[in-house]
C-alpha cells in the first residue's frame, strides 16, 4: 500500500507534465482550455514565443537556419547562425528620414539573387530584395533631388554589413552592399546635374557679341526693374556698420558696391567683398539700355532684393528667431503678390540675384539647411524653399546643384574694368608675368573638418624641399585681407590650389583665373557643376582635377603631381584662360564703355533675356 501510495502521489505530477507537452500539439480549443487551467506558466511561455516571433527574422537556407534578431536600434542587426559558413553578407537597411531625397515620385526595382545550382527547391533559395529609388520622368523644370545635398553626397556614412551563413554547397554570395547602392545613387545624381546644366547651357545667347545693347533690345525684350521699398535693399546697405560684430562693411559698399579703389594694382581695381554681388548687379541693370519703365513693354522682371545682406546681418547675432530672419523675405513675397506681372506668369519671367550661397536660403521646415549645415540647424532663411520662389530664376555665387532654376554666376573679383583698354592692359600684364612658383595656395586650414583636405595641401606645400615649388599665403593670419598680396601670389604661380572652403565654391577661383593661374580642383562642385554660362563644358581647357579621396588614399604629394604637367600644356591653358575666359569673369563698373568684350554681367543678362524669350 505504501508503494501504491507513493506511486499514486507521483502519477498526478507525471500526468501534468504529459498534459503540458500535449498542449503544444493539441487543437485550438484544447490550447485555450489548458491556457485557462495553467494560465501562469503557459502565459509566460506564450510571451516568450511572441517576443521571439516579433523581433526576429528566420531565413531558411537548405539545411541551415539563420535567426536575425533586431535590437531596439533599428539599424543594428544581430544574426545567430546555425550554419558553419557565416560568410553571406546582408547590408543593413538605411532608416530614411521623413524628408524625401527625390522630389518626384519613385518606383521600386527588385533584384533577386541567382539561385544556387545545388538548391533542391526554389522555396529554399534566397530572394533578397534591394530597393533602389529612381526618379520618374518629369517635365518639370524644378529640382529632381530637392534635398540631396552636397554633404549627403560626399559625407554620407557607409553602413556596416552583417555576415550570415551562405547557401547549401558553400561559396559566398555577396548581395548589393550599401557602397554599391550609394554608387548607383551618385550616378543618378550626377546625371541629373549634367542634364540640368545642359538645359541651362541651352539658354546661352550666342548671337550678341558686343556690349552696346542695341541688338538685344528689339522685339519687346525690355527689362523692368521693380521699385521696391527701401527696406528691401538700400536700408540693408545702410546697416553696413553693424552687419557683423567684428568689422565695418561700409568700406566695401562704396562705389556702388565695388569698394575702395586699389591704385597700386592699376585702373579698375577695387577692394570688393565677396558678398557685394547684389548692389553691383543692381547698379548695372538700372543703366542697361534695355531697361523699360512700362511693365507692358517688359519681357524680364528684375527684383532687386538684397537677400544676402538681409541674412548676413543675422548670421552672427544671438537670440535671433527664425521668424525674424524670415520676416523680410515673406514681406517681399506679399508685396510681389500684389503686382500684376508676378501673377501673369507665376514668376517664371522674374529674376532674383542673391550674393550668398544657395544653402544660406534653404533652411527647411524641419529647421535645417537640407542637411548642409547640420551643426547649426537654425542657420539661414527659408526664402528659396518657399513655393512662390520655385519658378523664378535665381542667380547666385553658388547654386544648389539639383535645382534647375538656380544658376551660378561668378563671385565678384577685385577687377572691374571701365574700358576695353583696361582689359587689354591687364591681359598683357598677366600673360607676361614671371611665374616664380609652380604652385600657390591662399587659404587657411580646416582642422575641425576631417573631410576637408586643406591641412593636407598646406603640408604638401610647406614641406617641399625646393621652396620655389610652392608658396602658401595663410588666410588665418589676415594675409588674404590684402588684395595686392593675393593677386601677386596668383600672378607669380603656375597653378593655384582651390580646395573647398566652408562651402564647395571659392571667390579665390575667379581671382586666380583672372590672374592667369591655372586652378586645381579637388571637388567637381567647386566649379564644374556651378557656372554653365561662364565656364566651358570642356573643363580640361582651363583647370586640373585631382580627386580628393584618391589623393588621400595614394599619399602622393600634390606638388610633385603637378610637376608632371608639361610647360607646353601650361602655356596653352594659361593663354586660353587670359584671352578667352578672363573678360567674361569680371564685372565692369556701372559706367563702363566696354565694346569688344562681354563681361560677366552682360553674359548673364543676355542669357536671361534668351531664357524668357523661350517661355
Amino acid at each position: 500500500m505504501a508503494k501504491m501510495a507513493g506511486i499514486s502521489k507521483i502519477r498526478p505530477w507525471k500526468k501534468v507534465k504529459e498534459e503540458r507537452r500535449k498542449v503544444c500539439a493539441s487543437e485550438y480549443g484544447t490550447v485555450l482550455l489548458k491556457l485557462f487551467l495553467y494560465k501562469v506558466p503557459t502565459a509566460i511561455c506564450l510571451i516568450v514565443i511572441l517576443v521571439l516571433w516579433s523581433s526576429s527574422t528566420t531565413i531558411l537556407s537548405g539545411r541551415f537556419i539563420h535567426v536575425c534578431v533586431s535590437s531596439r536600434k533599428l539599424t543594428d542587426l544581430y544574426c545567430l547562425s546555425a550554419g558553419s559558413h557565416p560568410n553571406f553578407e546582408i547590408p543593413i537597411q538605411h532608416s530614411h528620414s521623413d524628408s524625401q531625397i527625390w522630389e518626384s515620385e519613385t518606383r521600386s526595382t527588385t533584384l533577386p539573387t541567382k539561385e544556387h545550382p545545388n538548391s533542391i527547391s526554389n522555396n529554399n533559395s534566397y530572394i533578397i530584395k534591394q530597393i533602389i529609388e529612381i526618379p520618374e520622368a518629369s517635365n518639370s523644370s524644378e529640382s529632381i533631388m530637392n534635398e540631396k545635398t552636397i554633404n549627403d553626397y560626399y559625407d554620407s556614412s557607409k553602413e556596416t554589413t552583417v555576415k550570415l551563413g551562405d547557401e547549401v554547397g558553400g561559396g559566398a554570395i555577396k548581395m548589393g552592399s550599401r557602397e554599391e547602392e550609394d554608387h548607383r545613387e551618385e550616378i543618378i545624381a550626377m546625371k541629373a546635374i549634367e542634364e540640368q546644366l545642359r538645359e541651362q547651357r541651352s539658354w546661352i545667347n550666342n548671337n550678341n557679341n558686343n556690349n552696346n545693347g542695341a541688338a538685344e533690345c528689339g522685339g519687346g525684350r525690355g527689362i523692368y526693374v521693380y521699385e521696391l521699398p527701401a527696406k528691401f535693399n538700400k536700408e540693408l546697405v545702410e546697416q553696413c556698420g553693424e552687419m557683423v560684430p567684428w568689422m565695418d562693411f561700409c568700406k566695401y559698399f562704396s562705389n556702388e558696391g565695388l569698394g575702395e579703389q586699389i591704385p597700386e594694382l592699376g585702373d579698375g581695381w577695387y577692394n570688393t567683398h565677396q558678398y557685394a554681388l547684389e548692389p553691383i548687379f543692381h547698379s548695372r541693370v538700372l543703366k542697361h539700355p534695355c531697361r523699360v519703365y512700362n511693365q507692358e513693354e517688359a519681357k524680364l522682371f528684375y527684383v532687386p532684393y538684397y537677400g544676402g545682406l538681409d541674412i548676413l546681418r543675422w548670421h552672427f547675432k544671438n537670440n535671433v528667431t527664425n521668424e525674424l530672419k524670415d520676416s523680410l523675405g515673406l514681406e517681399l513675397i506679399q508685396w510681389l503678390s500684389a503686382q500684376k506681372p508676378w501673377a501673369q506668369n507665376s514668376g517664371k519671367d522674374h529674376v532674383f540675384v542673391l550674393g550668398k550661397i544657395s544653402w544660406d536660403f534653404r533652411r527647411n521646415a524641419n529647421g535645417n539647411n537640407n542637411g548642409y549645415n547640420s551643426n547649426n540647424p537654425s542657420w539661414g532663411t527659408k526664402f528659396l524653399e518657399l513655393h512662390q520662389l520655385q519658378n523664378p530664376i535665381k542667380l547666385l555665387i553658388e547654386r544648389q546643384p539639383w535645382h534647375q532654376n538656380d544658376v551660378g554666376i561668378p563671385h565678384p573679383t577685385f577687377f572691374h574694368p571701365h574700358s576695353d583698354d583696361d582689359i587689354f592692359a591687364w591681359q598683357w600684364k598677366a600673360i607676361r608675368s614671371q611665374r616664380k612658383y609652380l604652385v600657390g595656395f591662399a587659404g587657411g586650414a580646416r582642422p575641425d573638418s576631417s573631410e576637408n583636405i586643406r591641412s593636407l595641401l598646406i603640408d604638401h606645400c610647406t614641406t617641399t624641399e625646393d621652396r620655389r615649388l610652392c608658396r602658401h599665403v595663410n588666410c588665418t593670419t589676415g594675409d588674404c585681407d590684402r588684395p595686392k598680396a593675393v593677386i601677386e601670389l596668383f600672378l607669380e604661380s603656375e597653378f593655384c590650389l582651390q580646395p573647398p572652403g566652408d562651402s564647395p565654391t571659392r571667390k579665390s577661383v575667379f581671382d586666380s583665373l583672372i590672374s592667369g593661374c591655372i586652378p586645381v580642383f579637388f571637388d567637381p562642385f567647386t566649379a564644374y557643376y556651378q557656372y554653365p554660362w561662364h565656364l566651358p563644358e570642356d573643363h580640361g581647357k582651363y583647370s586640373v582635377m585631382i580627386d580628393k579621396k584618391e589623393l588621400k588614399r595614394s599619399g602622393e604629394n600634390v606638388v610633385k603631381k603637378l610637376e608632371g604637367i608639361s610647360l607646353e600644356k601650361r602655356e596653352e591653358m594659361r593663354s586660353y584662360i587670359i584671352y578667352e575666359l578672363m573678360p567674361g569673369l569680371v564685372y565692369g563698373d556701372s559706367n563702363n564703355v566696354i565694346e569688344k568684350f562681354q563681361d560677366a554681367y552682360h553674359i548673364a543678362i543676355n542669357n536671361l533675356l534668351q531664357r524668357v524669350s523661350m517661355l
